[in-house]
Order: structure tokens, then C-alpha cells, then sequence
């Protein structure tokens, strides 16, 4: 004997199924965790390699203590076409931070994350590789 689903049933499959497959969709269209930079045990420092194009950008943090000096230093190809922009925990600019480009370092206000983005600088066009060294002293 076939059985059939009323209306009603199917409506409510149907909106569960939705319901099941949103977040995926937002993770799918919505922005991504920002990679967390983690150094080998004894070591002070780590390089990333990788590219963006367009508008992307690539998003790293990484944990600091007050009073670290933070190094951070990006290269790319073609020769700066990729610049960086660092914030502190909260997303706040460090006003220290907010001409730096190519290379920073300097001494850290407070302990908590910092957050690294990596562009294209805006006179590049095409795809930017880039290198990002960081270290924490």
C-alpha cells in the first residue's frame, strides 16, 4: 500500500530541511575564521606562504603577551603588491599599526590576539603571492 504525506507533513519536512541547510549556506557566502598562526614548540617565529587576487584578503591572528615585540615582515610577487594591515583583540587599529605596509615591529600594548589581513595594495591588479614572517620575542 503507498502511503501519501499530507500537505501539511511535507511543509514541515520541507522548512526542516531548510532549517538543516542555512548555516551551511551563511558559512558557504559568509566570511571565514581568520587562520590561527601557532609556533613549533621552542620556536619565535612562522612563514606563510600564499596569494590573493582581487579583493580577497587573507585573514591570520595570532597570540601575544604585552610587552612582546611583534616582527612581522611581507614580500610578495609581484615585487609590494601585497600589503598588510594588523588590529588588535577587538578588531581595534593600533594607531602605531596603521601605516605599516610592508614591515612592522614593534613592542605590544596588551596580551590577547592580533589580527593580521593581507591584501593587494591598491595600485596592484592581477594575483599577489605573498610571504608572511612572523615573530613574537
Amino acid at each position: 500500500m503507498k502511503r501519501r504525506f499530507p500537505l501539511v507533513a511535507r511543509a514541515a519536512i520541507a522548512a526542516a530541511m531548510l532549517v538543516l541547510a542555512a548555516p551551511n549556506a551563511v558559512l558557504a557566502g559568509g566570511k571565514a575564521e581568520p587562520l590561527r598562526i601557532e609556533f613549533k614548540r621552542g620556536a619565535y617565529s612562522a612563514a606563510i606562504s600564499e596569494s590573493v587576487r582581487g579583493d580577497e584578503e587573507a585573514e591570520y591572528v595570532l597570540a601575544a603577551k604585552e610587552c612582546q615585540r611583534l616582527i612581522i615582515h611581507v614580500t610578495s610577487v609581484p615585487d609590494k603588491s601585497a600589503v598588510f594591515k594588523l588590529l588588535a583583540d577587538g578588531k581595534d587599529t593600533l594607531e602605531l599599526l596603521e601605516d605599516a605596509k610592508h614591515s612592522y615591529s614593534g613592542v605590544l600594548p596588551r596580551t590577547g590576539d592580533y589580527f593580521i589581513t593581507v591584501k593587494r595594495s591598491a595600485t596592484a591588479k592581477g594575483t599577489s603571492r605573498f610571504r608572511l614572517a612572523v615573530t613574537v620575542r
